[in-house]
């Protein structure tokens, strides 16, 4: 029976190992390419050379993709975040009917594919005048960020005791002080990671930017674009950049995810 059991851990571990391996792969190969001294991509590097890095930060087409992004991917987290978390509390101490069909509702960009949500925002937006605007940009990626942070907030909420809140108000609270010297400070770690798990969806999204963005270019729309029109190894030193920040911000979220009481979702 020992043995039997041992055996099946050790297949667990070995699955878990294959898969993780599998997964690393691609970015195994990347980062060294980002290395490379050669004009085009090549794996293993001839030799080592931060020629590419160079050629990121020095290319102003480059730099206004990044500011682009961090722009969009700011606003869209801010957005999200506000009107995800009083959605979030809404669903979870609200006892209306029909709550599990809005939550459902909420979540469906999760479900949906990311094609069918940029089509359907493309046509929206045409009839408003905001396609190709900054603006239109915007709600497209708040609307993709905003069922991460209902999610990640309703495990908050819920994880929250609602007699802390009842005793604040039993004790001559109003609802405005509750929320702001309350509930504010305790689900500010969830509120964080909310922000940060939105913040890295906007700025990795590119299905929904090619269709929406118009002339306005954020740095995964352009690296498509470079691959389509040449290959251009400068690609790889950004890829190496965005891996390490999705790494750290990642790593960030999870920590104020479990700090503030989401260990599941963190997990």
């Amino acid at each position: 029976m020992d043995n039997r059991s041992a055996l099946s851990r050790w297949l667990i571990n070995l699955v878990g190992f294959s898969v993780l391996l599998f997964l690393c792969l691609p970015i195994a190969i990347v980062i060294p390419m980002s290395f490379s001294s050669a004009d085009t991509l090549a794996f293993p590097p001839p030799s080592l050379s931060l020629r590419w890095y160079h050629s990121f930060f020095d290319d102003p087409r480059w730099i206004e993709a990044a500011r682009t992004s961090l722009l969009v991917a700011f606003a869209s987290s801010t957005i999200a975040v506000l009107f995800g978390s009083a959605a979030a509390y809404g669903l979870v101490r609200g006892t209306f009917r029909g709550r599990r069909v809005l939550e459902a509702n909420f979540l469906a960009p999760i479900i949906v594919p990311q094609v069918i949500t940029a089509l359907a925002l493309y046509i929206y937006l045409a009839k408003f005048g905001l396609l190709g605007t900054l603006g239109g940009l915007i709600i497209g990626h708040t609307i993709l960020g905003l069922p991460y942070v209902v999610l990640l907030m309703m495990v908050a909420i819920r994880s929250f005791d609602v007699r802390i809140e009842q005793a604040a108000l039993s004790l001559g609270a109003s609802w405005q002080e509750m929320f702001r010297r309350v509930l504010i400070p305790n689900l500010m770690p969830s509120l964080l990671a909310a922000w940060i798990f939105a913040f890295i969806i906007s700025f990795d999204e590119v299905i929904v930017t090619i269709f929406l963005s118009g002339a306005h270019e954020t740095i995964p729309k352009k690296m498509f674009n470079e691959l389509v029109l040449r290959v251009n190894p400068t690609i790889t030193a950004i890829a190496t950049l965005l891996i390490g920040f999705t790494v750290i911000t990642m790593g960030l979220a999870a920590w104020l995810a479990k700090r503030g009481g989401v260990a599941a979702f963190a997990r």
